[in-house]
């Protein structure tokens, strides 16, 4: 095939709601470039995006798909990518890698909360965007209140560029206000027959026009001044007014297709090849040094590898992006991430699982390569002298956890391998080996993202797993002070274990002054600090510990044992063997033998100690909460309260946004655990919600005597 050069490159990302039709679009536009000779089917299982078995057995896209059309002598990638928010992860690296960003509307259901999500990602990342109406066909389309419904989420910087004669089964025509001319296509798409604007669609085509002409020229001073003198623009300036306006996001076109009767494709695509902004129109990407790196073909060679792939009598392909020189086979790079080596040995250039080798790829395009030692996704690879690193994606917080495990124990360590896998291919699969709950979690961004991932494991790597419910990492602390001692004696013939050690425990909060003087019934303590030590726990919160001892009762050589005793019982609490946090200890006397003391009967001495006084300081349980914001329609946000409320939530707002309602709300992490699935069942999957950790908040009574239950039985067990 042809090289193209950067200024003959534009990146372009395919996203929408889940159903909206993204992957019968993407094969109408191979189709109409000449790419394919047949248009594949969902139902067929043969498309070009949908090739992996997970993808054919769920029915729809799980992974982005790249693929290239020659269109117009320019060279379009588009990255196709999947429309449910599970797999927002690869929405979010196309549109990182691409310059501007194609949203699939489905004409029958509008804008969905998905539509809008994505909408407010490709506004963060400033990338233009290009509406496509589609699925104008089908039995519930409405054009007009689609179009009503999109001016007032988006604002009056949509323009129509064409608009339907009829929507539903009847769909075969409309009206270019661009072109102004009428297109009507046969039963089976394709090819459009082009007319005169019928005399009864004049009026409304000229005012559309109009409308059209407005924003085209004010995104060019010249331009600007010709149509207040002449009142019209040519078909040439005002693509070039649109082209800067779609490039600044002033302008954000709207176009009609059937993807699935290939009727309005190819006029979009001739749109996105005349139109849309090259890769070199864009900003320049930055690196962590803050240097901007322009696509100069004859600038040093960086590639960003953006995705890595399985694939079947394959191996491991790598997706990247030629950030900066031309790329040829066999050169040498330098991972800058690992600080190893990578020879790239073949180029390509990929249409799904199609792949096409080249001999050089210049700034800004995308390809593939194969079988590279150690590289994965997100790392930078350059050639020698150039130290260009790149690192400006950002992935949002997980919402769905679940504990996972083999169903064979000897398994475990292959299950790591695959998992670890897994993450390179889909960074938004988080995996950590929890040390706190012994449990291996793995994080997604909902349920059905990591059915997803059981699917593949137990499918294609034959591997059976569980998943189970992930325990809740509780923390543990006191509401007052409290005293204890403790003595811990052991004889066994030849030399012994004694040490006894007197203590105060008492809720510690940042900045309060030194312990001065406790009373406990008759009994007053006076204390008198020798010394303090802070210690920050790993988990939140600190241990201070404030060494009090006078005239010599403990010799302070048993002092650091003493604390490594209280730092036994902070990393597993005395009520439910969770972390404790925020607490001070005043170690103010106890007692020594001069033979038998030693450090380990000091450390269980101190630890025995903290645990009598934490149990008579009024401990607590505190449990993490996150804010939450679910985004809903609003004829069903009676529904989604109720179900919060039901979750122990804290409604902390409510407004209104576009159209949808939003919910802020507090909810302890326990009562989250299903709710991506609950919220999309009660919403039919029209709803989308985010959390982040908030805090650490004490439990409700009935639920801290239900732990402490469960915690006895269990121990009662072992």
């Amino acid at each position: 095939m042809k090289v193209y050069e950067t200024n003959e490159i534009k990146n372009i990302a395919l996203l929408g709601s889940k159903g909206s039709g993204k992957t019968t679009l993407a094969e109408a536009m191979l189709y109409e470039c000449g790419v394919i000779k047949r248009r594949g089917s969902i139902d067929a299982k043969n498309t070009v995006s949908d090739y992996f078995p997970v993808e054919k057995e769920y029915g729809y896209s799980v992974f982005s798909t790249v693929f290239y059309a020659e269109f117009l002598n320019k060279k379009l990638n588009v990255i196709d990518c999947p429309g449910a928010d599970d797999f927002v992860g690869s929405a979010i690296t196309a549109l990182n890698v691409t310059d501007t960003g194609v949203i699939v509307v489905d004409a029958q259901y509008g804008v969905e909360v998905g539509t809008q999500n994505i909408f407010r990602t490709c506004a963060s990342l400033n990338k233009p965007v290009i509406f496509a109406l589609n699925q104008l066909d089908g039995e519930k389309a409405d054009y007009d209140n689609v179009m009503e419904q999109m001016h007032e989420i988006f604002g009056n910087k949509l323009v129509a560029v064409q608009y339907p004669l009829q929507c539903g089964a009847g769909f075969n025509a409309m009206i270019d206000v661009l072109l102004m001319k009428k297109y009507s296509w046969g039963p089976e798409g394709g090819v459009p027959k082009v007319e005169d604007i019928p005399a009864e669609e004049m009026e409304k085509a000229e005012d559309l026009h109009q409308k059209l002409v407005e924003a085209a020229a004010e995104n060019d001073e010249a331009l600007m001044e010709k149509f207040f003198d002449q009142g019209q623009l040519t078909e040439d300036e005002m693509r070039e007014g649109l082209r800067k306006g779609v490039a600044d996001r002033s302008v954000y076109p709207v176009f009609c297709v059937s993807a699935l009767k290939d009727m309005g494709v190819r006029r979009m695509m001739e749109f996105l090849g005349n139109v849309v902004p090259f890769v070199e129109d864009m900003p320049a990407p930055v690196d962590v040094q803050g240097r901007e790196v322009k696509p100069d073909s004859k600038g040093p060679v960086s590639l960003f590898m953006f995705k890595t792939t399985i694939e079947p009598h394959i191996g491991e392909v790598s997706y990247f992006k030629v950030m900066s020189g031309t790329l040829t086979p066999g050169v040498d790079l330098d991972n800058v991430n690992r600080g190893t080596k990578e020879r790239i040995a073949q180029l390509y250039c990929v249409c799904g699982q199609i792949k096409t080798s080249v001999d050089k790829l210049c700034a800004g395009d995308i390809g593939a390569t194969v079988k590279l030692k150690d590289v994965r996704t997100g790392n930078t690879l350059d050639e020698k002298g150039c130290d260009y690193l790149f690192d400006f994606i950002k992935y949002p917080a997980p919402k769905y956890q679940r504990a996972i495990r083999p169903v064979t124990e000897s398994d475990a360590e292959k299950l790591s391998g695959i998992l670890t896998r897994m993450h390179e291919e889909d960074p938004t699969w988080i995996i950590e080996q929890s040390k706190e709950l012994k449990q291996t979690i793995l994080s997604g961004q909902g349920e059905f993202h990591l059915r997803t991932l059981k699917w593949r494991v137990e499918n294609n790597d034959k591997l059976p797993i569980i998943f189970e419910e992930p325990k809740i990492p509780y923390r543990e602390t006191i509401t007052k002070a409290a005293r204890a001692d403790y003595r811990h004696k052991k004889q066994s013939g030849g030399a012994g274990q004694f040490g006894e050690v007197h203590l105060i425990i008492e809720p510690y909060t940042e900045g309060m002054p030194a312990p001065d003087t406790y009373r406990f019934g008759n009994q007053e303590f006076k204390m008198s600090v020798r010394d303090t030590q802070e210690i920050p726990m790993e988990w939140g919160g600190k241990l201070v510990v404030c060494n009090c001892i006078v005239g010599g009762a403990i010799d302070a050589r048993f002092i650091p044992a003493i604390v490594k005793g209280l730092m036994d019982r902070m990393e597993q609490g005395p009520l439910t063997g969770s972390y404790a946090r925020d607490v001070r200890v005043c170690i103010y006397d106890g007692k020594m033998h001069p033979v038998d003391s030693n450090e380990i009967s000091f450390r269980l001495a101190g630890r025995n100690a903290f645990s009598q006084a934490f149990r008579a300081a009024n401990p607590k349980i505190l449990e993490p909460v996150y804010d939450v914001e679910v985004l809903v329609p609003a004829d069903v946000m009676g529904d989604v309260m109720s179900d919060l409320q039901g979750r122990r939530a804290i409604i902390m707002g409510m407004s209104s946004e576009n159209g949808f309602e939003k919910i802020i709300a507090k909810v302890p992490l326990k009562e989250m655990s299903s709710y991506s699935t609950a919220l999309s069942s009660i919403t039919g999957g029209r709803s989308s919600f985010t959390m982040k950790f908030s805090a650490y908040e004490l439990v409700p009574a009935d639920v801290q005597e239900k732990l402490l239950k469960e915690y006895a039985e269990k121990n009662a067990e072992e």
